[in-house]
């Protein structure tokens, strides 16, 4: 077997080798963003084989975490065990700026159901624009995060009061743009509850119906 046909047998390969699990595959560098009890990430990691090319990031400290979600050590220990990088402590408004985040690129970063600790009703203006604060934040220190082609997706609820965050509008203003968004089935992501997060409820799910994966990239 001559050099060419080694490499194109070797491509072959690489290529029956990549699984995918909807919108993501193994072959991305993923960030994931304020995961709950990070069933999500495990998600992903069982459904690769692998989670060697994954970071998977929470606001609270490990402690804090365990105390809040009843199923995080068993995910935490499947995505140690997959090779998934584990960062706790990270505030979504400055990961660009993170010792551990700051020099690396992604082609994916994930935030699924993004909000703020409820200090008033959703319906609340002041409320919302606490929401948009952390939405903006976001998408601002994502936007230097990507590699090329890179997106960025927010799953999120469409109904209101939550179609009032207007997010297409705080990426516009950050410099990204929409390049679609995608009907979010929960049922697809087997494993992943997704959680309060915070107060004396934390640790249940709620409805995810209504809700869309919203895909932004750099505007050219």
């Amino acid at each position: 077997m001559d050099e060419l046909e080694s490499q194109v047998k070797m491509l072959s390969i690489n290529i029956k080798e990549v699984k995918w699990m909807k919108h993501y595959s193994s072959c991305h560098k993923i960030l994931l963003v304020g995961e709950g009890d990070f069933s999500f990430s495990a998600c992903l990691g069982k459904a690769f084989g692998s989670a060697v090319n994954m970071v998977a990031t929470s606001l609270y400290s490990k402690d804090t975490m365990m105390l809040k979600y009843s199923k995080s050590a068993t995910n935490l220990t499947e995505l140690e065990d997959l090779g998934c990088t584990i960062i706790h402590e990270v505030d979504a408004h400055n990961m660009s700026k993170h010792p551990l985040l700051k020099q690396k690129l992604f082609d994916r970063i994930i935030f699924n159901f993004p909000a703020t600790a409820l200090k008033w009703s959703e319906s609340n203006d002041r409320q919302i624009k606490k929401h948009q604060r952390l939405m903006k934040g976001f998408l601002s220190s994502c936007h230097d995060m990507l590699e090329e082609n890179g997106e960025i997706h927010v799953t999120h609820k469409v109904k209101e009061p939550y179609c009032k965050w207007e997010i297409e509008k705080l990426a516009e203003d950050v410099g990204l743009c929409l390049v679609e968004k995608v009907w979010f089935r929960r049922s697809e992501y087997p494993g992943y509850s997704n959680k309060r997060g915070s107060g004396a409820r934390a640790d249940e799910t709620f409805p995810a119906g209504n809700s869309y994966t919203f895909k932004f990239a750099r505007a050219t």
